[in-house]
């Protein structure tokens, strides 16, 4: 029996658009980040929460968006008093990579201080609440004495080293003059580096950022007559605002990225290691951009 031409036309557009909706599902299927199919432009948000200790897992994030055609801004959601130097300055560079090819916005927290502030200033547009404690550009290491306490005890400690400063900051005896030197310098120029970044980044002349560069604390609407910032506004107002700085009309798709699975124990590990690590943090364990109260801005 000869076949209709008409049903056989049918059959095939049916065949060529079915062909059509794999290769462009195929085709957005690489932003990783997203769930299921959309024409839509896309804002991708990155959470950067608690105490600074490690870049990886935010560099992957903010890498995942950058290779994503389809998402044209990046939202930082930062809600973070800071922590070690290095893991700020990582993802610091990070966002002036991703800041070549997309919109990048931060919208901050609750605290986004210190570390959190030095990531900040990377982005095309700094916003925060009113509320929102900022600001704390300064840097800090702490150490321990306990010499008085082990004369007590009893006790004493023999050190053999090779190199005069090898032992500098040793618990069991006074830190000396050119020890406390050498760390001062140390510290003197990592703080450069912070004002260096707001420079670079804020439109401030530097003789102003060295005013305010003593740790000190702002809140977000101090921040904004300061120039450390740009506006005051919520995560939704972020939103849009990178929205807009991009080009998307309507309302955009926001995406997150997706959160790695875990087992009750591993959980409990990773919770209980995330909280030793910002103790220890905490407690003077390294040269920090933290800002933590009562124990340094």
């Amino acid at each position: 029996m000869k076949k209709h031409p008409v049903i056989l036309g049918f059959l095939l557009l049916a065949i060529i658009g079915l062909l059509f909706f794999l290769v462009l599902r195929l085709f957005f299927s690489f932003g990783e980040e997203t769930r299921g199919f959309s024409f839509k432009d896309k804002i991708g948000v990155v959470s950067i929460e608690g105490v600074l200790s490690d870049s990886r897992d935010l560099i992957r994030q903010l890498d995942r968006y950058e290779r994503d055609n389809g998402v044209k801004a990046v939202v930082l959601r930062i809600n973070s008093p800071g922590g070690a130097v290095v893991p700020s300055q990582e993802i610091y560079d990070k966002v002036l990579q991703v800041k070549k090819s997309k919109k990048v916005v931060v919208s901050m927290g609750s605290v986004a201080a210190s570390g959190g502030y030095y990531i900040a200033c990377a982005a095309d547009r700094i916003i925060a609440n009113p509320g929102t404690i900022t600001g704390s550009i300064g840097v800090i290491i702490q150490f321990s004495q306990i010499e008085d306490l082990l004369k007590k005890l009893g006790l004493k400690t023999t050190v053999v080293k090779a190199g005069k400063y090898k032992d500098v900051g040793s618990p069991v005896r006074e830190m000396t003059a050119a020890e406390r030197a050498l760390i001062q310098g140390v510290i003197d120029d990592i703080h450069n580096q912070f004002i260096e970044a707001v420079v670079s980044n804020r439109d401030i002349p530097r003789k102003e950022i060295e005013h305010i560069a003593d740790a000190r604390i702002f809140t977000g609407r101090q921040a904004l007559e300061a120039g450390l910032i740009d506006s005051l506004g919520n995560m939704d107002y972020a939103i849009d605002t990178a929205a807009g700085l991009a080009g998307i009309e309507g309302k955009p798709e926001v995406v997150y990225p997706e959160k790695e699975r875990k087992g009750l124990l591993q959980y409990i590990a990773s919770e209980a290691l995330s909280s030793i690590s910002e103790e220890l943090r905490g407690s003077g364990s390294g040269i920090d951009y933290l800002y933590k109260p009562g124990y340094g801005m």
